[in-house]
Formats: C-alpha cells, sequence, structure tokens
C-alpha cells in the first residue's frame, strides 16, 4: 500500500536533476566578453537629471550601426538618470570600429612514437586512461612535434565622450576595448556598452577589466 508513491518520487527526483543539469550546462557555455575600459573626467559630476543629445557625423546619420549603438547608449544613460533632450546640457559623440589580424602560435604536440607499429593501442591501461609515456613500452622521454595554428582576432573599441556645447575639452570620456573570434561587432556591442558604464563614472585614468556576459540583460 506504501510502496505506489516511491516510483513518483524517484520520477520527480530525476527530472529535478535533469533540469539542474540543464541549468548549470547553460551556464557553462555562457560568452563572457572582457574588456578593458579607461575612463577619464576632469571633475566629478552628477548624472541625475542631466540632459543629452547625440552628435553624429555625416557618415553616422546613414549607418544603422549608429542607431543601433545609441540605443544601447540610451539604455544605460537612462539607467543612470540622464534625461535625453534637445537642446540639451552634453552632447554625446560615439566612436566604434572592428579591426582584424592574423594570429599564429606554435604549439608541442606529444607524440606517440608507437605509431603505425605492432605495439601501438589505446592510450589507457589496467587503471585507467594514462599518458602513452607512461606505457612500460616507451622508450625514452616523451617525444613532441610542432604544430601550427592560425586563426583571425578582431580587436574592438568603443569611444563614448561627453562635452559641454560649445567645448572642446570632454567632461567625461570612456574608452572599450576588447578581442575576440567574433567578427560581429554588433553582436558584442551590447556587453561593451554595459562594460562601459559599470561603476559609472569609475576611478579617473586607471584602465581596468571587465568581465560581461553577452547576453545579459540591461
Amino acid at each position: 500500500m506504501h510502496a505506489a508513491p516511491y516510483p513518483m518520487l524517484r520520477r520527480i527526483l530525476f527530472l529535478l536533476s535533469v533540469l539542474a543539469s540543464l541549468l548549470l550546462a547553460g551556464c557553462a557555455t555562457r560568452v563572457i566578453v572582457r574588456s578593458e575600459v579607461v575612463a577619464h573626467h576632469t571633475q566629478p559630476f552628477a548624472a541625475a537629471g542631466q540632459s543629452y543629445a547625440y552628435a553624429p557625423t555625416e557618415q553616422q546619420r546613414a549607418d544603422p550601426e549608429y542607431l543601433h549603438v545609441t540605443s544601447l547608449v540610451a539604455e544605460q544613460l537612462q539607467r543612470l538618470g540622464f534625461v535625453r533632450a534637445d537642446p540639451a546640457q552634453l552632447r554625446i559623440t560615439l566612436d566604434y570600429h572592428s579591426t582584424a589580424r592574423d594570429v599564429r602560435v606554435v604549439e608541442s604536440q606529444l607524440v606517440d612514437p608507437w605509431y603505425g607499429s605492432p605495439w601501438y593501442g589505446p592510450p589507457w591501461g589496467p587503471f585507467g586512461f594514462a599518458p602513452y609515456y607512461a606505457d612500460p613500452m616507451w622508450r625514452g622521454p616523451p617525444i613532441t612535434v610542432p604544430v601550427e595554428r592560425r586563426f583571425i582576432v578582431y580587436r574592438r573599441e568603443l569611444k563614448i565622450t561627453m562635452l559641454r556645447p560649445g567645448d572642446t575639452q570632454p567632461v567625461y570620456e570612456v574608452t572599450v576595448r576588447s578581442e575576440g573570434g567574433d567578427p560581429s561587432l554588433a553582436a558584442v556591442m551590447p556587453a561593451m556598452v554595459r562594460s562601459a558604464f559599470a561603476d559609472f563614472p569609475g576611478p579617473s585614468g586607471v584602465p581596468r577589466v571587465v568581465d560581461m556576459p553577452r547576453d545579459a540583460q540591461p
């Protein structure tokens, strides 16, 4: 009479373990954008209530990517208390670009000297997995060969500058730089914008590293 609930309990525990595994897998595959952030500001200023307007270049006016970046920046400015208006107390300029460079890396790869011989076998022994050179048939020290790998690294940069109307000296300027294998600047731009305003306004002239999940919500 009392044995019936146990199969159901086991099923519930199994489903919970599967759910936990999926959650852990999701966390393990989260992409992190690491950026170097440097902010410069001449004097502390309160963000709350300050109005701003964008000052695009002629080329940026026709660039769809510029609209995307301004919307991302606007989300962070609103979070900090800035107000978008025209005329405004601050004008904001944006500069962003990405460059590609080839990277060549030479690594040492371990090889099995018995490969192709009658003694070649799987890399495990009676006590589980073990490197080839742990086998008593291994003659001499491990043998390595140089292996060349080539890949492309993309260097991205975002600069946000705030100026008073008529002034040339910025009251606040932040530069964000990151590197990675993703060629899409739009894919990493949300994380770079969030990194730009992390701990705003931050220490002036002090480089710091900010890790930001690429898929995080603003």
